[in-house]
């Protein structure tokens, strides 16, 4: 329409508006090309500073590994998110994603050069020698890893099955490191695992790989048998510390608890860029009360996940506010040479939320009994907290799925992480026992409700 009201315009103002066009797609042109002019400058810059470290280093450097930290320092600088994977990395991405590889069942990131524990995965060698979340290794077998780039860390830790690996943790609160050996095997990714709590069906979902739809169908369907469809109270869906995963399965499993709607929308750089995810009709759960388990662990998928149950009043979020990641990366295959992941959209709630630095907030609050030794260790950064992360909306000011900028009061400040603790006794589990209660009665006599979805977090232990 707004081509058409240009071209009415031109036909009756004739000459004098054709001249105006002119002169403006000159100037275009001209400030186009001298953009265009700069960004090649410097690619010689970078060329020159290539050429003089080639030659004059003091020892022969590695040009390889000279243009590959280059690139990472360039995708780096976008967002914690964006990085280059070589071929091997790609490699092992794609065999995680199937969620079979072998190794030490541990996952980690990398804060300030130093390799933290996220999470140990469920019935593997981490969590049976007790590795928890907050633990920072500082050596693999007897080398220091500070400085050492994440996934050469990861590497030194997968192997072989059956071979031994020594890692030395320092603990949060303990002044001594502990030395712990374990024994790598196949770890087989097992994203759902299922009970009966009593009449209530307990479902944790660890991560969003490629069969987690598969296996949550299958784990819905086993225990409601178990403890009978006219018997069952509802269904709890922990998703604590889960840190996310294919954006494809976070659609399926949130699709699992709805019968319509939208699940979530993507937006790009330009606001016509969006693309939206619906459910189908067909609820696993006959329409059964929901609970979603959520913390400061809860991130990206998961959070899509949360967010779509709490926007269709489809299920009530227990525990504490979530991690913030709100972006989308998509991976980029460059043939031989490995892939990209880059970040490419933000995601929204089907409201409209952008949940970018910003996280999910429980609709009703409920902080554990953390351990003295872990007071104040307890909690992640979330997304704000990550060096570079990027904004919660688009420079444009827009930060609505349908592109319209946002109102007055709308908008809401980024906000740091909350408490990822979960004690291993499910009985002092007092997020679970909450959701418990809530299924059973309706009500939670030991904890007050927060409101509506979004009300701020209360203070924290």
């Amino acid at each position: 329409m707004r081509k058409i009201s240009i071209l009415v315009c031109g036909v009756a103002l004739g000459v004098g508006l054709s001249l105006a066009a002119t002169q403006t797609r000159l100037m275009s042109t001209t400030s186009a090309t001298a953009a265009s002019a700069d960004i090649y400058r410097q690619l010689n810059l970078f060329g020159d500073v290539f050429e003089k470290v080639r030659s004059d280093y003091v020892e022969k450097p590695n040009e390889s590994k000279m243009i590959e930290a280059a690139i990472n320092g360039m995708l780096s600088s976008l967002d914690p998110h964006s990085s280059y994977m070589d071929a091997k990395a790609f490699k092992e991405m794609q065999v995680e994603t199937r969620g079979q590889f072998g190794g030490l069942g541990i996952e980690v990131t990398q804060e300030d050069g130093q390799i933290k524990v996220v999470t140990p995965i469920d019935d593997t060698p981490a969590a049976r020698a007790g590795i928890l979340t907050n633990d920072l290794i500082v050596k693999i077998d007897g080398e220091p890893v500070q400085g050492m780039a994440l996934n050469q860390a990861v590497d030194k830790m997968r192997g072989p099955v059956n071979t031994k690996v020594t890692l030395t943790i320092q603990r949060p609160g303990r002044k001594e490191p502990l030395q712990i050996t374990l024994t790598r095997e196949m770890i087989s990714i097992r994203s759902v695992r299922a009970r009966a709590e009593g009449d209530v069906a307990y479902i944790r979902l660890t991560q969003f790989i490629e069969h987690s739809f598969d296996d949550l169908k299958a784990a819905i369907e086993k225990v409601t048998k178990e403890i009978g469809p006219d018997k069952i109270k509802g269904y709890v869906l922990d998703l604590r510390n889960n840190r996310g995963g294919l954006l494809d399965q976070a659609v399926y499993v949130s699709d699992a608890f709805l019968n319509r709607g939208e699940i979530v929308s993507t937006r790009g750089r330009n606001a016509d860029e969006i693309q939206r995810f619906t459910a189908r009709a067909g609820d696993l759960t006959n329409g059964k009360p929901v609970v979603v388990l959520i913390n400061g662990g809860s991130a990206s998928a998961a959070e899509i996940v949360a967010g779509a149950l709490q926007d269709h009043k489809r299920a009530t979020l227990i525990g504490t506010r979530s991690f913030g990641k709100g972006s989308v990366q998509t991976i980029i295959p460059l043939g031989s040479n490995g892939a990209l992941r880059l970040t490419t959209a933000r995601y929204y709630t089907p409201s409209g939320r952008s949940i970018q630095a910003k996280g999910i907030d429980p609709d009703i609050v409920v902080l554990q009994d953390v351990p003295d030794e872990l007071k104040g260790k307890d909690e992640t950064k979330g997304e704000a907290g990550l060096r570079g992360h990027l904004s919660g909306s688009p420079r444009d000011g827009r930060d609505r799925a349908d592109g319209k900028a946002a109102q007055d009061g709308e908008k809401q400040e980024e906000r740091s992480g909350s408490s990822a603790y979960i004690p291993p006794d499910p009985a002092k589990d007092k997020q679970l026992q909450a959701a418990l209660e809530l299924l059973r009665t309706g009500r939670i006599a030991s904890v007050a409700k927060s409101g509506e979805a979004g009300a701020p977090e209360k203070a924290k232990n």
